[in-house]
Order: structure tokens, then C-alpha cells, then sequence
């Protein structure tokens, strides 16, 4: 499925959930059950790659996008501008 910037929210597999899910309150507590709940429901979503991209893009702090919480966003978009930076110099050499 490759679905355009209109209808991914359509095809996700959240859609019909409550929003409240993705949005835990803190990262201790009862909140890191919740957000486990949330990627639970990421994990089989055919929008994932395109959630998670919508995020990035977007620079979502909050909210479990695309399967990740705003760490692991914060750590894959810092691992994938190390790989750029390696790649740059990589072609420029």
C-alpha cells in the first residue's frame, strides 16, 4: 500500500482508536504501559514508514508516531543525519 498525504490517516491502523492512547502523560508510570499499548497498535499498521515520516517532518515532540516515542525519534533522526554526514564525506572523498 502507498498511500498519498490524504488518506494514509484513513488506512491507519489507529484511526479508530482514542487519540488519548498516543499521547501518554510522562515516561514513568502508568504511562510506559500506555505507551507500549500504543506501539502495540503501530506494530501491524500497513501507514507506519509514512506515520513515522509525517512526524519527523513535522517535528512531532510528543506522541508515539509511527511506532516511536519522541526518544526514539530523537535518536533515529540523529542516527540517520550520522549516516548522511558519512555518505557526504564518503562521496566527496
Amino acid at each position: 500500500m502507498n498511500p498519498n498525504m490524504h488518506d494514509w490517516r484513513e488506512a491507519a491502523a489507529c484511526h479508530d482508536e482514542d487519540p488519548e492512547l498516543f499521547f501518554p502523560i510522562g515516561a514513568t508510570g502508568p504511562a510506559i504501559q500506555q505507551t507500549a499499548n500504543a506501539k502495540a497498535v503501530c506494530a501491524p499498521c500497513p501507514v507506519r514508514e509514512t506515520c513515522l515520516n509525517w512526524a519527523l517532518r513535522n517535528s512531532h515532540g510528543f506522541g508515539v508516531w509511527g511506532g516511536m516515542d519522541p526518544d526514539e525519534r530523537d535518536l533515529y533522526r540523529r542516527r540517520t543525519r550520522a549516516r548522511e554526514r558519512r555518505q557526504d564525506k564518503a562521496t566527496a572523498a
